[in-house]
């Protein structure tokens, strides 16, 4: 018997703005600025809540999220994250393995990567080799470049659950 599986691929990116927390893989990061956002902005678990709900045809964030319903507003994204692995479960898929990618000039993110890695194991319920973690800058290119953003690539494969 063959195992099922279904590949999707997220991309979230936000802008840096005063007065916010800068919050990724659900880590909050000592910065000045924080992503700009309807929910808490956490770029890098919207790309791959929408690579999760991608691979099981379940539109994106905006369909699920709309920033336009006020009871997402201020939302934690580990929140929004947790309810889209529910709907993963339900579809009947675990987590083959997740590949994402944080695009920041600034700040050095590289002291935090052990911690949102371990957050994303936990929030995906899987094991820890089944995902992950990358960082890198635009070397001072463009936007992200210039420090006005964040953004994240999430690939993800998940697997038909076992019976």
């Amino acid at each position: 018997m063959s195992t099922k599986m279904r590949i999707g691929q997220g991309y979230d990116v936000h802008q840096l703005a005063e007065g916010r927390r800068l919050i990724l893989g659900g880590v909050e990061i000592p910065y000045e600025r924080g992503l700009e956002g309807h929910s808490d902005g956490d770029a890098l678990l919207h790309a791959v809540a929408d690579a999760i709900l991608g691979a099981i045809g379940a539109g994106d964030l905006g369909r699920h999220f709309p920033s336009s319903d006020e009871r997402w507003r201020g939302i934690a994204s580990s929140e929004i994250l947790s309810q889209t692995v529910a709907l993963m479960v339900e579809a009947g898929f675990v987590i083959g393995n997740l590949d994402a990618t944080i695009i920041a000039e600034q700040p050095r993110l590289s002291p935090y990567q052990e911690a949102m890695h371990a957050n994303l194991v936990d929030l995906l319920r899987t094991a820890s080799e089944r995902i992950n973690l990358k960082l890198t800058s635009t070397d001072r290119l463009g936007a992200i470049g210039r420090g006005q953003g964040i953004a994240s690539l999430a690939v993800i494969l998940l697997e038909e659950a076992s019976a």
